[in-house]
């Protein structure tokens, strides 16, 4: 897939499908507790990409080791879910954007750990990084950050199986593969979610 194929997902684009329609809100009645994450976008020599993290590998985390998006729990000094996501971008890869870098939110996701469905509701929120590549600060809790490349997302290239195992269950997840890490799980969805959203005619 060509990068000229992909302009549907340049900022312009993205911001005008996704503030163009309602995004799902899941209610607090099913999901009191709040989280948020950050979906940065760039647009560079390889086309769209956007910044995952590789979660260190700790106990006590449900998601430890996984791949995610810079993303956590919201705080009673946040003022709404985007500064929930712009402050754990910051704190977990020393990326600082602006409140004007916002394209949109998506829609709801349901987090689930370890199979099991929690009472908290993600919200996805995309953001614009212009420019070269930023260098990144990891802190505590991010083993690494990378740029995904979108087109190889889009057409297929990186699809996968993922097996989950807890004890005797086992489920085959889909997931990406991409340089040595897998992307399954809650990231998967969320950005398959994303991508959904943003392409024309979905």
């Amino acid at each position: 897939m060509s990068q000229s194929s992909l302009g549907w997902l340049a900022p312009g684009a993205v911001a005008a499908r996704l503030q163009g329609r309602r995004p799902r809100v899941i209610p607090r009645l099913v999901a009191p507790k709040r989280a948020a994450v950050a979906v940065v976008l760039r647009w560079g020599d390889v086309g769209p990409e956007v910044l995952l993290m590789q979660r260190v590998e700790r106990q006590g985390d449900r998601w430890s080791g996984q791949v995610s998006f810079p993303g956590g729990k919201a705080e009673p000094e946040d003022g709404d879910l985007l500064d929930t996501a712009l402050r754990e971008m910051r704190e977990e890869v020393g990326l600082d954007l602006p409140r004007a870098a916002a394209l949109g939110r998506s829609d709801d996701q349901v987090a689930m750990a370890r199979g099991k469905v929690l009472s908290m509701a993600v919200t996805p929120h995309v953001l614009r990084c212009d420019g070269p590549r930023p260098e990144l600060a990891l802190g505590p809790e991010a083993a690494a950050g990378f740029w995904l490349p979108l087109a190889p997302v889009v057409s297929g290239e990186l699809d996968g199986t993922y097996v989950w195992r807890m004890g005797a269950l086992r489920k085959e997840l889909p997931c990406w593969h991409y340089q040595g890490r897998t992307v399954w799980g809650l990231t998967h969805a969320m950005l398959s979610r994303f991508i959904d959203i943003a392409r024309p005619g979905r």
